[in-house]
C-alpha cells in the first residue's frame, strides 16, 4: 500500500505552526508522513487537512479523496459546499476544550461573585453587606451540549452550581437538567441567571436570542457568548441591556470580526468585549486528532467527529 497523500490546505502561517506537530502525531499513530504536503495533484490526494479560508473551495478535482479533516471547531463555512461529497470531520481538540472550559468557568465565576463592582469600583467607599450567593444557589444554563458544552456543564457541576443545559435534541448528562426542543428552550431561558452560549451557527440558531427570548430570562440575567456571533440579535440585546432586562453581556464572538471600532458594544458599560480568545485549537493536540482520523481511514475504521450534513454540525 502506498503512503497516503495528505494535503495541508490552510494559510501559509498555519503550516509553520502545524508541520512539526503533524509529522510527530502521524509517526505516533503509525502513519507515514511522506505524503504530507502543501501541494499535490488533486487526483492523488487522499486526505485534506482543511481550513475553510484556504484556497481550496472546489473539491471536485479530488477524485481519490477519503475525508476532509477540518482544522476549526466550526464547520459552517464548509458544510454547505456542494462540491464536497466525502466525510467531513470537525475538530474536537482536547486543548481547545480545556481552554473553553477555563474561559467559561472564569467568566461565570466573575459574574456570579460580582467581581466587576470591586475591580472597577475603587472609589474609597467601604460598602458592607453585599455578599454573593453560594454556587448552589445560582442557576447557570449552557445552551449547546456538544463536546464543548458538555465539558463546560461538567466543570460547573463540579463547582456546585445549579446547572441546566439546552440542546435541539435530547441529552443526558449526570448532574445536569437537560432541556430540548422548542418547549425546553422556554424552560431553560426562565432559569438562566447566567447563560453560556455554545451553540453552532446554523440557520436554526441564527438570532435565537431575540427580543422575545431575552424577555423570558430572569431580569438582570447575564449572557456569556463564546459560541457564535449570529446566535444573538444584536439590536435586541442592546435594547435589553438598556432596559435592565439583561444585566451584562460578555461577548467573545461577533457577526463581523474584528469588531468595528464604531460598534456600540465597545463603549457600552454593560458589555465586555473579548477578541475571540475564549479558546483556540492547539497544534499539538489537534494534530493528534487529525492523525488518528487518518489512521482510521487507512485501516477502514469509522472516522471520529463526523459532521451531520443535514443538521450542519
Amino acid at each position: 500500500m502506498s503512503d497516503p497523500v495528505i494535503l495541508f490546505a490552510a494559510r501559509p502561517e498555519r503550516w509553520e505552526t502545524y508541520e512539526t506537530p503533524l509529522r510527530r502525531a502521524l509517526a505516533a499513530a503509525g502513519v507515514s508522513d511522506a505524503g504530507l504536503t502543501l501541494e499535490a495533484a488533486p487526483e492523488t490526494v487522499d486526505y485534506i487537512v482543511y481550513a475553510p479560508n484556504s484556497d481550496v473551495q472546489d473539491f471536485t478535482p479530488f477524485t481519490r479523496l477519503k475525508a476532509v479533516l477540518n482544522l476549526w471547531a466550526g464547520v459552517e463555512e464548509v458544510v454547505g459546499n456542494e462540491t464536497l461529497n466525502v466525510p467531513l470531520a470537525r475538530m474536537v481538540d482536547s486543548g481547545l476544550t480545556d481552554g473553553m472550559v477555563e474561559w467559561c468557568v472564569g467568566h461565570v465565576m466573575r459574574h456570579h461573585l460580582g467581581m466587576d463592582a470591586h475591580i472597577h469600583g475603587q472609589d474609597g467607599e467601604w460598602r458592607n453587606g453585599v455578599v454573593p450567593p453560594l454556587a448552589r444557589d445560582r442557576s447557570v444554563v449552557v445552551f449547546g451540549l456538544g463536546a464543548l458544552g458538555t465539558a463546560v456543564v461538567q466543570a460547573l457541576v463540579g463547582l456546585g452550581f445549579k446547572v441546566s443545559g439546552w440542546a435541539r435534541s435530547e441529552k443526558q448528562i449526570e448532574g445536569v437538567t437537560c432541556h430540548a426542543g422548542k418547549a425546553g428552550l422556554n424552560q431553560a431561558l426562565a432559569q438562566s441567571e447566567i447563560a453560556v452560549l455554545l451553540l453552532p451557527d446554523t440557520p436554526a440558531t441564527t438570532d435565537l436570542f431575540n427580543a422575545d427570548r431575552l424577555a423570558r430570562m430572569p431580569e438582570g440575567a447575564v449572557i456569556i457568548n463564546p459560541g457564535r456571533g449570529p446566535l444573538i440579535d444584536d439590536a435586541a440585546l442592546l435594547e435589553a441591556l438598556e432596559s435592565g432586562q439583561i444585566g451584562h453581556a460578555t461577548l467573545d464572538v461577533f457577526r463581523v470580526e474584528p469588531l468595528p471600532k464604531d460598534d456600540p458594544y465597545w463603549a457600552h458599560p454593560k458589555v465586555t468585549v473579548t477578541p475571540h480568545i475564549a479558546s483556540e485549537t492547539r497544534a499539538d493536540t489537534a494534530s493528534e486528532v487529525i492523525a488518528e482520523n487518518i489512521r482510521r481511514g487507512e485501516a477502514g475504521e469509522p472516522f471520529l467527529h463526523l459532521v451531520d450534513r443535514e443538521l450542519g454540525y
